[in-house]
Formats: C-alpha cells, sequence, structure tokens
C-alpha cells in the first residue's frame, strides 16, 4: 500500500488493467482483463466509478478502510485518492469501472450540473449498495456506453455517451433515495445525534471560539463526509442541513432574548456570530421581526 500509482489519462488506468482505448475521453473497465496484482494507492485524475463484482480486498480511500462488498458502486472526483488494501496478497480484480474524464462533458448540460451529484463527495462507507435489479440497470447502463465505444467516433457520438453518464448518475440519485430508506438502522439516531450536538454546542464556549456551528464541522462530529450528511439531513427534513442549524441558532436567540441584561450585539457575540448585523437580518429572516421587536412583542405578552 505504500505505492502510489497516478492515472491522469484514462488510457494510463485502461493500460493498467489492460484494456484497450476507444475513446481518450471515457472508457469502461472491465477489471477482470487486468493482470494479478497486490493492492496500491491510486490517485485518479477523471471521475471513476467502481461496480465491485466479488470480495478481494478492503477498499481504502483516504484515510479510512472499508470492506467494499459485492453489488457496491464507490464515486470518486478528479483528484482523489483510493486502493486497495490486500494485506500483502495477490488478488484478481474483478468488477467494472465507469470512468470519464472532466473535459468530455465540459459545454454539456452534465458538466454545468455535474456538482448536483454529491455523491461525488462521499466518504467510502458512504458507498452505494445496489440489489441485484438495481446492479442490473448498472450494468445495461455500462453496456449502452460501451457500445458507443465500440463503433468510430461520429458526430452523435459524444451526445450518446454523456447522456447515457447523465442516465446511470440519474438512477443512482434514485438508488440512493432508496439506501437512505432502506438502510435505516445505519442512519438510525442520525438526527437524534444531530440535535444534541447542537444542544451540547451551544452549553459551552464553542460559539465564540469557533463561530457558528458549519455543516462541516457537524457531519465531521458524526462520522460523516459534508455531502452525505447534508443530502441524509434534507431527506429526512425537507431542510437543508445549513437550514436545520440556522433554525437551531434561531430557537436559542429567541430564548436568549429574554435575557434582558445582554444587548442584542452581546446575543449576537455569545451564539457564535461576527457581525451583529449578519444576526440582525438572519433574525429578521427566519422569525419575521427584528430582535428588538421580538424583545418588546415577548415583553408585551408577558406583562
Amino acid at each position: 500500500m505504500d505505492i502510489l500509482r497516478r492515472f491522469e489519462t484514462i488510457n494510463d488506468y485502461n493500460v493498467f488493467n489492460n484494456n484497450e482505448t476507444r475513446h481518450p475521453l471515457v472508457s469502461v473497465v472491465d477489471l477482470s482483463k487486468a493482470d494479478p496484482r497486490q493492492g496500491s494507492r491510486m490517485y485518479f485524475g477523471f471521475y471513476t466509478i467502481f461496480l465491485k463484482d466479488v470480495k478481494c480486498g478492503d477498499l481504502v480511500y483516504g484515510r479510512h478502510t472499508y470492506d467494499y462488498q459485492e453489488g457496491t458502486l464507490v464515486f470518486l472526483a478528479p483528484g482523489q485518492v483510493a486502493g486497495m488494501n490486500s494485506n500483502s496478497e495477490t488478488y484478481q480484480p474483478k468488477g467494472y469501472a465507469l470512468i470519464f474524464h472532466p473535459d468530455l462533458i465540459h459545454g454539456t448540460a452534465l458538466g454545468r450540473h455535474i456538482q448536483d451529484y454529491t455523491f461525488f463527495g462521499y466518504q467510502s462507507n458512504e458507498a452505494l449498495h445496489l440489489s441485484n435489479r438495481e446492479r442490473q440497470l448498472v450494468l445495461d447502463c455500462f453496456a449502452k456506453i460501451d457500445y458507443e465505444l465500440e463503433h468510430a467516433i461520429d458526430k452523435h457520438s459524444k451526445r450518446l455517451i454523456v447522456s447515457n453518464i447523465e442516465l446511470f448518475l440519474n438512477y443512482c440519485v434514485r438508488f440512493y433515495e432508496r439506501q437512505f430508506i432502506t438502510r435505516d438502522n445505519a442512519h438510525k439516531g442520525i438526527l437524534e445525534r444531530f440535535e444534541q450536538l447542537l444542544n451540547a454546542y451551544y452549553q459551552t464556549d464553542k460559539p465564540q471560539l469557533m463561530g457558528l456551528p458549519s455543516v462541516g464541522y457537524c457531519a465531521g462530529e458524526l462520522n460523516l463526509s459534508a455531502n452525505y450528511f447534508g443530502d441524509l439531513v434534507k431527506k429526512e427534513t425537507g431542510q437543508s442541513a445549513q437550514e436545520y442549524i440556522q433554525a437551531k441558532v434561531m430557537d436559542v436567540a429567541k430564548e436568549r432574548m429574554f435575557d434582558h441584561s445582554k444587548s442584542v450585539s452581546q446575543v449576537a457575540y455569545e451564539l457564535g456570530f461576527k457581525y451583529p448585523q449578519h444576526f440582525m437580518r438572519l433574525f429578521k429572516q427566519r422569525v419575521g421581526q427584528s430582535p428588538n421587536e421580538y424583545r418588546r412583542t415577548a415583553d408585551a405578552n408577558a406583562s
């Protein structure tokens, strides 16, 4: 695992796996054609999606090791490092990889919204576990792309290849939504832990030291990637993780507005706002009144 192999081009990875390069910017790689090898870390300069067929080692992704099971999809964005830890044993790779260079999708609809496919930023332990029917759909999508690569490149090639990649990614969005539901045990308690995390945050001096709780901070505390965490919160609550945090901050703010010994600016700083004006603007936006108006209304209702 000490070796770092760099794959900057599609051809680099095809050669490594004994696959022919039929298009310089995209390939469906049949990993069973590769020579037996030991695990190594790999840098990918392009989008990479692995479909694993059989157990043959643990996927190492960043600093984490993941039991890369049969029927699993893992997504890597350009510039990411992953690898296979075979515990110094030689193994025969199997399965498929869809790889495509960012240059393939420049100027296309997919290129304009590739960032919407947030699973390219998920951690390896947030991989997509496929049912048998889902796996067959994935293989069908790969087969359509492979069909286009079998033909000489013409004026239709790019549009059809990119359309099929987009179709595949859209299926993966659906499959992930299914996984958020069916893998409920894996997600059980995350929202409760999120709520507890925010409560605990405001019982310490972290707001003054660290500022407002960020999505990245909360995801890290819950051992999730920011993208996966955000998508999970959105699926469960209908709100983005940022909106959920803001709602919690406003709840704390409304409670603290009853303490007349503190000015609005003091409350803002205690909540982690760097600028009181930002707090006042957000409070008005979320609550419908300025902090001072809310304080006066609350006092009138109390008397």
